[in-house]
């Protein structure tokens, strides 16, 4: 850092990458989150995909945003607003000004901001000149022609569509500057990415130099800023995202439980790369078939379950609606399965890169007859790895489907993430057939759970009948008697049900609070709670529950809400979850705030809302 600029101790930033889906800014703001990471901030990031898979170059349609809060503590969202834009071209600025706070600094690629360009972003007229961006600390770096000329000073014989394809790290390099970093972790991610071409590896570490270099020089950039470590307990930390999560919790499911993990899937926006993940892992003994659709990866999975395989099949809203049928013959033949639903914008399709929670509905009535399932939903991107291994849990001891929700916030997001120990989750008794000398029928049942046992086919003396069929109690033959088809249907909906007696109690975050309870549920967790605790922190009656399990629903869930005078749901969609609480407990009035915009909540926007409540 130069002498001649000031150094700042910082408690928390949001920063925003942005420019075209070309650009490079997944990876650019992918990169700085890790080395948030690894510096020991607490971190939560939100990558913004454009909605088209290849919208014009230029055009607000086609921005790519990456966006990072990080700091020492109270870090439960990626921020609502950025402290820090950096703006490739007209169309970034554009879009996501109204996302940056006033006085914030704002960074541009003044390269891009030619005539056409700016026209193309659909300005009336030059933003530098205009007077729009007098509310906030403009700094106009020639991004794109300072690239260029590190990089062909080094004469590595790059063809220009090359050269400007490493000016992201330029922008890396002049942000790890301002935030008084070394370069060593970027050099040794680039070296690493890059390694098959040593052209690209010279020429992506030169452009991240220069960067670094012109914000040293620049007298624009008055400051450096250090964002202190947080004080997380000792342990082995990474950061991870949701998708990642998930695709190790099943893994470390496969292990606990000793079975193989059979993964039958689809792809699809935003779930692929669960899948991708868990490729990369074959040592382990995971299994990945790719199927030509949904109905048959979720099949396949069915099959792989009745050989003793731990399954899975992976998709997202649409994807769910076209395994509905294969679901309930998973629920009817009463086979472990777990089924990730990466919930996005819909109907149809709808957003597929942004974020919803508008499946709940389908998750637990989307399918035909009486069939119920397991609903779980994660909270945040690392708690997916602790209901990936839930789900499978009770998918196993139960012998029933799970259905786990996240969303495309949580999947693509990332977050500090204490590693785990197989030593340390939680032990798996599964309902298996161990001897051929067991009294036994396909349909018996035990005692407490109502599983049935786990017969896998080969087994001598074990042979028995298994299909979409409605079964004969005990005995497993197809049955058309009317009370027998009652009598099961009850039967499978009260094994669901008690699922309530081996799940955790619900939580309410509020000592002392009997005025109003903020529910959410799912991915909502991180917004919800950081508008919560700063509304204690001013005083306000108010609580917080965010709700994991979902069908069924915590035992105590009654007794929690009767504390209460009112109840305020949240979610990301028209009130799903509100009205399934109307039918669970009707003895309850519930209010709601809803948004379905794809993108989360803002902590703002809740507290005002919350506020409104209260003051009604």
């Amino acid at each position: 850092m130069s002498d001649s600029k000031r150094n700042l101790e910082v408690e928390k930033v949001v920063i925003k990458f942005a420019g075209d889906s070309g650009d490079g800014m997944q990876l650019t703001g992918s990169q700085f989150g890790d080395e948030s990471g690894w510096l020991g901030n607490d971190i939560a990031t939100f990558p913004d995909y454009p909605a088209e898979i290849r919208a014009p170059v230029g055009t607000v349609a086609g921005v790519s945003g990456f966006q990072i809060h990080f700091g020492k503590s109270g870090i439960h969202s990626p921020g609502d607003i950025a402290d820090v834009l950096i703006a490739m071209n007209p169309a970034a600025l554009k879009a996501n000004l109204k996302s940056i706070r006033k006085q914030g600094i704002v960074i541009t690629d003044s390269d891009s901001f030619d005539q056409k360009s700016i026209e193309k972003a659909e300005y009336t007229s030059n933003p530098f000149e205009d007077g729009s961006l007098d509310d906030y600390e403009l700094i106009k770096v020639p991004i794109s022609s300072l690239t260029k000329k590190a990089i062909s000073s080094l004469e590595l014989g790059l063809d220009n569509k090359s050269v400007m394809r490493c000016k992201n790290l330029f922008a890396l390099g002049l942000v790890n500057c301002m935030f008084n970093r070394s370069l060593a972790q970027a050099e040794k991610f680039i070296s690493e990415k890059f390694k098959k071409d040593a052209a690209l590896v010279k020429a992506n570490i030169a452009a991240l130099n220069a960067g670094f270099n012109l914000a040293e020089t620049i007298e624009a950039i008055a400051f450096a800023f250090t964002v202190l470590p947080a004080s997380n307990e000792p342990g082995l930390y990474r950061n991870i995202t949701g998708n990642k999560a998930v695709a190790w919790g099943l893994m470390a499911a496969a292990e606990k439980s000793k079975r193989k993990l059979f993964l039958g899937s689809y792809p699809i926006t935003p779930a692929t790369d669960i899948m991708q993940e868990l490729v990369r892992h074959k040592w382990s003994g995971v299994k990945v078939f790719q199927a030509e659709d949904e109905i048959a990866g979720i099949c396949s999975a069915i099959g792989a379950s009745f050989a003793g395989n731990l399954a899975v099949t992976t998709t997202s809203g649409p994807g769910l609606a076209l395994k509905g049928e294969a679901i309930g013959l998973a629920m009817m033949t009463e086979l472990p399965l777990v089924i990730v639903n990466v919930q996005r914008g819909g109907p149809s399709t709808g957003l597929p890169t942004k974020t919803e929670q508008s499946d709940l509905m389908q998750a637990l009535y989307g399918r035909n007859g009486e069939s119920p399932v397991v609903v779980l939903a994660a909270g945040s991107p690392s708690d997916c790895f602790d209901y990936a291994f839930m789900a499978c849990k009770i998918a196993m001891e139960h012998m029933t489907p799970v259905i786990l929700l996240t969303d495309g916030y949580l999947g693509n997001g990332a977050e500090a993430w204490k590693v785990k120990t197989t030593d340390e989750l939680p032990e798996m008794n599964l309902s298996d057939v161990i001897s051929a000398d067991e009294t036994w029928k396909p349909y018996q049942r035990n005692v407490e759970t109502l599983a049935r046992k786990w017969v896998i086919p080969g087994m001598k003396g074990f042979e028995h009948r298994i299909g979409g069929l409605e079964k004969q109690d005990v005995s497993g033959n197809v049955s058309h008697d009317p009370a027998n088809h009652e009598h099961m249907v009850k039967l499978r909906a009260e094994k669901v049900k008690r699922v309530q007696e081996f799940i955790p109690m619900q939580k309410v975050k509020g000592k002392d609070k009997n005025d109003l309870l903020v529910v959410g549920w799912g991915g909502t967790y991180g917004t919800i709670y950081g508008a919560v605790n700063e509304l204690q922190k001013e005083g306000k009656n108010v609580a917080f529950a965010q709700f994991n399990y979902i069908h069924p629903l915590p035992k105590n869930t009654a007794e929690v809400f009767s504390k209460f005078k009112r109840i305020v749901v949240c979610e990301l969609n028209l009130g799903q979850f509100a009205s399934y609480l109307r039918i669970q407990l009707p003895e309850f009035k519930y209010s709601q705030i809803n948004k379905v915009q794809g993108q989360p909540f803002t902590i703002n926007e809740l507290k005002e809302d919350i506020n409104n409540i209260l003051s009604s």
